[in-house]
């Protein structure tokens, strides 16, 4: 089953072309079933981008997924058209009345302040203590489950005196848990982060477990199941070019960094980076969007009632 999406969303064309199976708003309404309703807080800058990267990897399993994209509502992007904005976009406030099958709180480029001086702090709290009576299941990405371990547990997030940027080994600790069915014992993943989270804060917390993690970058996968909540700090939503893309941007602004760690080959960014995460980044969505598919309630005025 696939994804429905606006036909004028960019994402559309592009899923399409890819032959992700997407369908228009008006198609999926002729349907009698009820699909997941999936919201996407997206806190990134370049929100084509971010949102095609989310809608390509929920829409791969075969139910019917209903994205709603959603922004802060004081908060206003620079980087993205306001014409699109107003087109796709709700305002948290106009949906805070409604209830969601799973909701991504995506990543910031904010890390390098204490949370509690990002602008729109007070809100995304709200938000969080939203997801605990309307949101069947909540998955913090990046900066956005670093914001939910420090809200929900007080883990701290720690500043690195470099950047954790690359392709790093990650490995499996947890190859019974049901969001890592199909996975390798060790595999590859984006990294890109000024800041990470110390096992041994998370262990300090009574229910957390971490599921993924790696040598070079630390924990990386986390699960809190009183919370109803996983918390990935690293990018398997990245496409193919996105560290590229990152690089090529402070390499043009004359920002200090280094060459991406294990991503183009030999090291050498006149040659094409190869993807060598995408199979388990679809495991990965689709395993959740699983779980949820199996214990979500069927009437959605029951989630968050338990």
């Amino acid at each position: 089953m696939p994804i429905t999406l606006p036909e004028t969303l960019p994402a559309y064309d592009i899923l399409a072309k890819e032959g992700v199976m997407v369908m228009s708003e008006t198609r999926a309404a002729r349907q009698d079933i009820r699909p997941l309703r999936i919201g996407l807080l997206n806190l990134m800058p370049k929100k084509i981008q971010t949102e095609t990267q989310f809608a390509r990897l929920i829409g791969s399993t075969p139910l019917q997924i209903e994205l709603s994209l959603i922004r802060m509502t004081e908060h206003q992007p620079k980087n993205t058209a306001p014409e699109h904005m107003d087109a796709f976009y709700h305002p948290f406030q106009a949906v805070k009345g409604e209830k969601f099958d799973g909701f991504i709180i995506t990543g910031a480029p904010v890390e390098h302040l204490p949370f509690e001086e990002v602008s729109y702090w007070d809100e995304l709290r709200e938000v969080m203590d939203w997801t605990q009576t309307n949101v069947h299941s909540t998955f913090g990405v990046c900066w956005g489950g670093m914001a939910m371990a420090w809200h929900f547990h007080r883990v701290p997030k720690h500043m690195l005196d470099h950047k954790a940027f690359g392709c790093f080994r990650h490995q499996n600790l947890a190859p019974a848990s049901p969001f890592l069915r199909g996975f390798s014992d060790d595999f590859v993943m984006p990294v890109s982060r000024w800041t990470e989270m110390r096992q041994e804060d998370i262990d300090r917390v009574p229910g957390l477990t971490t599921l993924l993690t790696s040598r070079d970058t630390g924990p990386c996968l986390v699960d809190d199941p009183d919370h109803r909540a996983l918390y990935i700090i690293n990018h398997l939503e990245y496409d193919s070019g996105t560290l590229k893309e990152e690089y090529d941007r402070d390499i043009a602004n004359g920002t200090p960094i280094n060459v991406p760690a294990n991503y183009y080959p030999d090291d050498d960014p006149a040659r094409a980076p190869l993807n060598r995460w995408r199979s388990h980044a679809h495991l990965l969505y689709g395993n959740w969007i699983n779980e949820i598919y199996q214990t979500t309630p069927y009437h959605l005025e029951e989630i968050g009632t338990a």
